[in-house]
Parts: C-alpha cells; structure tokens; sequence
C-alpha cells in the first residue's frame, strides 16, 4: 500500500476498530442481561432476540479480531496479510446466524401449539432497555465508523439493526400480552426476529462466498476498466485481465497489456503510473501489469521485465 492513499485508511481503519471495541463490549453485556432476563421471564422474544444479539457480539469481535490481525504485516506465507480472515469471519458468522434462526423457528412451533405463561413486566422493561442499547450501538457504528464499504461492519450494522426491530418486537408481543392476554405474541415475535437473522445471515454468508471465490467485486466493471486502460495512449490492448478483492474495500488487478514497440524504460514507468492512476479512481489498489509487444505476444521475453518488478515494491 503506497503513501498516497495510504493515510486516509489509517484514519477510517483506526476508527472503525474502536467503533467495533465500543459496540462489542456493550452488546456483549447486554446480551448476558437479555439472555438471563428471558429465562426469567419465560420469554422466546427475548430470548431469541438474545440469540440474534450473541450472534452480534461474535461479529463484533470477529470484527474487532480480524482488524488486530489485519494489523500484522503480511509475512511470506500470507501475502495478503491477514486481511482474508475478515472474510472467514464474515462467512463464519453468516453460517451461525442461519443455524440460530432454525433453532428459533422450531421452539417458536413448539409454543404455537402450546403457550407458557409470560412474565410480561419484565419482558417489556428488559425490551425496552435493549432498544436503548441498540439504538446507541447503532449511532456509534453509524457515527465512527465506514458502514458502505467495509464487509464487517456493515454485516455488523446490519445485526444491530436486527437487533433493534427485535427488540421492537419485543415490546409490543409484551403490550400485547399484558393488556389482551395475547400469549402467542411472544413466539410470533421471535419468528418475525429469526425470518430477519436468516435473511442477513443468508447475505452475509454469500457474500462472503463470493469474495473467497475470487469474484468480480460488486462495485467494478470490467468493461469500463477495460475501456479505461485500452484508452491510455501507448496501450494497444489488454488480456488475461483478472479483478478480485483481497477482502471488502480493497480490489486488485492483474492483466497483459500489449504496448507499441521500442518504449524506453522510462516510458514504461509512465505508462504504469498512467494506469495506476487511472485505476485508483476505479476502487483498485493494487496493480500488476505485464507488458508485452504484439510480435512478443506469446513469447517468453518481456518488455519493461526488470521494471515491471521494481514497481511492485513502490506500490
């Protein structure tokens, strides 16, 4: 990662890990209190909204994890870094939401067909509590940290997000149980929370997929990037053109490029640096370019070799 767009990604990254640290501890905490509190009360809602909220808190610190270790250098064995882990998490994390939800909609069913008794004071002040502490994550997240592009946080956003319409939820199957004596609110509650775990737990996870397949990111086009790079002057076209993500926000390009003949050294770093430039407004960091001639097309011996190397390590 060069200098040049190195310091603002410091910036965001440095705030986006604090803004996880903040989230993880309080959601955290509050899952304890909301998981005890619907034993207590008898309470699926709560209980399920508990489970959701466990699923939170593993993001989180997932998140938070996966940003301590994109901190470590990339070594030799991982060249990446250890930015792909972000990713595992991502994937882990999406799986465990969808087993969470399944788990619901069968106890849900069971209390359907039969439904306990709910202490439902309790319910709705431990419900309202939660929508406090989401609403509050949720302004952090929003507030500190960069919720569009960064995978981790915005799969966490949305489960905090979740969260919040759960508790929701919550609080009003606990009205409804107080005042109408409505005991199949509760389960009905926890469904509409495991139908929204299931959805975002279904997206996280392919998401993630996606990136671990070495898909094109969502937010590239190949043919525009095509059409950028063939534009610049000196490049006569381009093959074997490869777009990836490394992990979320960050994309990489590999590609043959075929240059008019007799280029000096010189010309070939400028042409290099034309199209980085060029592709560093199309959301692509790191660049590598072989060069070629059209009568060197399937040839061994490369144009520019020596320089192509030396540019890698100034990127």
């Amino acid at each position: 990662m060069g200098h040049g767009h190195g310091h603002g990604h410091d910036h965001t990254h440095g705030a986006n890990k604090k803004a996880l640290l903040i989230s993880f501890i309080i959601t955290t905490t509050y899952m304890v209190i909301e998981a005890v509190g619907g034993f207590l009360t008898n309470s699926l809602a709560l209980l399920s909204d508990a489970g959701h909220m466990f699923s939170d808190s593993v993001s989180l610190g997932v998140g938070v994890l996966a940003f301590v270790m994109g901190e470590k250098v990339a070594n030799y064995s991982k060249t990446y870094g250890y930015k792909r882990f972000e990713i595992l998490a991502a994937l882990f994390n999406g799986v465990t939401l969808v087993l969470i939800a399944l788990y619901i909609f069968y106890e849900a069913y069971q209390r359907f067909t039969s439904p306990p008794e709910v202490a439902s004071m309790g319910m709705l002040t431990i419900a309202i509590i939660g929508l406090a502490v989401n609403i509050s994550v949720a302004w952090i997240l929003m507030r500190q940290g960069d919720t569009k592009e960064n995978l981790n946080l915005r799969s966490a956003f949305l489960h905090v997000l979740g969260d919040l319409l759960g508790s929701v939820g919550a609080i009003i199957a606990a009205l409804l149980i107080m005042f109408f004596e409505w005991g199949w609110a509760d389960p009905l509650a926890s469904v509409i929370v495991a139908i929204l775990v299931l959805i975002s737990g279904w997206r996280v996870a392919q998401d993630a997929v996606h990136v671990l397949m070495e898909g094109t990111p969502k937010n590239v086009n190949i043919k525009d990037i095509t059409n950028t790079i063939e534009a610049i002057p000196g490049i006569l076209g381009i093959h074997d053109l490869h777009v990836w993500s490394i992990t979320s926000g960050q994309n990489a390009l590999s590609c043959h490029a075929v240059v008019t003949e007799n280029l000096t050294i010189q010309e070939c770093q400028e042409l290099l640096r034309n199209v980085e430039d060029q592709l560093q407004n199309k959301d692509i960091g790191h660049v590598t370019v072989q060069m070629e001639t059209r009568e060197h097309l399937h040839d061994d011996s490369l144009l520019c070799k020596g320089e192509d190397h030396s540019h890698q390590h100034d990127h």
